[in-house]
């Protein structure tokens, strides 16, 4: 049978189709493995950083950073108040659970908070162009981390919150064991990875596109920007309230001087800058690839480490402008396209 044959292309169309898939099942089972593997790599003098700890925060920055690339990454919006919703997130958990509320319900429903509030706030800035959604974006997470600090009766103000007791996941799996934690976070990771798949093949990822690289055009071609930013927003917060949600099972404490800061907000954005903003597995890149040097020059250089960190990112910004993941992708096109110029 000739590769030209229309059996072998209907073969071809469908490896092709499944093939993004099998690369995420692979993804995930590797990471799965970790906590097996931890044994082994703290037995390394300078990788004793890179325990369980550290991958459960790593997932959990990785899918914050994947969730802020809905928005910042698929429809260029560069939002520095991603913070505010992760505290979204982790607040009501916590408050729920003081009221004998399950954490899974206390998720949905701070889910559903973040996703009211992203309506209404983009709703109030996305007819706007240029740098007012980031300034806006600033503006109220600012905004709701001073409320957090000063109605103390909601709360906790300063002080914070603590996680209440919890109940048993399935009632089997505590939520306060670490692995337990880990797969939760890695679940976490793995469903904002299939909402991209999705997106990705979506009329609605296309719409996100178009209006990335031209709003004059999309709405020459019936795309409303607006309402499509806005949906983007909507999603993108969504899964930042569960990150944060799950967020605040790892802590068990919460501080909105720690949680809500713009820096927090600016972390979520560079993990993904760097991995590869609008791109599938940029986050996830991002967040391991800047998280080990960290852990490894944390222990061997201390405070100086954040020099490094510095000198990383600035190497990456300069060198890889389209991050990891996009410098890789443009690589492969130009490598089975090599009549056409310059990438995509």
């Amino acid at each position: 049978m000739s590769s030209g044959s229309p059996v072998a292309q209907s073969a071809g169309r469908k490896s092709s189709k499944w093939h993004p898939f099998l690369t995420l099942f692979l993804v995930v089972a590797l990471l799965a493995c970790y906590p097996f593997m931890v044994p082994v790599i703290t037995q390394v003098s300078f990788l004793q950083g890179v325990n369980l700890n550290f991958g459960i925060t790593t997932l959990i920055l990785a899918g914050l950073a994947l969730s802020w690339d809905i928005l910042g990454g698929w429809t260029g919006q560069n939002s520095l108040g991603h913070a505010a919703l992760v505290a979204v997130g982790a607040y009501s958990v916590t408050l729920l659970a003081e009221h004998g509320v399950a954490p899974w319900y206390g998720t949905l429903i701070g889910m559903g908070i973040a996703g009211l509030l992203a309506w209404g706030w983009g709703s109030m800035t996305f007819r706007l162009r240029g740098s007012y959604f980031t300034l806006s974006s600033i503006a109220v997470a600012e905004i709701l981390r001073l409320f957090a600090l000063n109605e103390s009766w909601l709360t906790g103000g300063a002080e914070g919150k603590f996680m209440a007791d919890l109940p048993k996941l399935f009632g089997t799996f505590d939520l306060f064991d670490r692995k337990v934690e880990f797969y939760v976070a890695l679940s976490f990771v793995t469903l904002v990875l299939l909402f991209l798949h999705w997106l990705k093949t979506s009329r609605m990822g296309f719409y996100f596109r178009a209006v990335r690289e031209d709003e004059d055009g999309a709405m020459a071609l019936g795309v409303n920007p607006a309402k499509a930013k806005s949906t983007a927003f909507i999603w993108s917060a969504m899964f930042t309230a569960l990150g944060g949600a799950i967020y605040a099972l790892y802590l068990q404490a919460l501080e909105p001087d720690n949680l809500m800061l713009v820096a927090f907000s600016i972390q979520i954005a560079l993990l993904c800058i760097i991995g590869g903003r609008g791109t599938l597995y940029g986050g996830l890149v991002g967040a391991f690839l800047l998280g080990v040097p960290s852990e490894i020059f944390r222990a061997q250089l201390q405070e100086a480490n954040l020099l490094v960190y510095g000198v990383l990112i600035v190497l990456v910004i300069l060198f890889l402008p389209k991050g990891i993941m996009g410098a890789l992708e443009n690589g492969w096109y130009r490598k089975n396209h090599p009549l056409e110029k310059g990438g995509h």
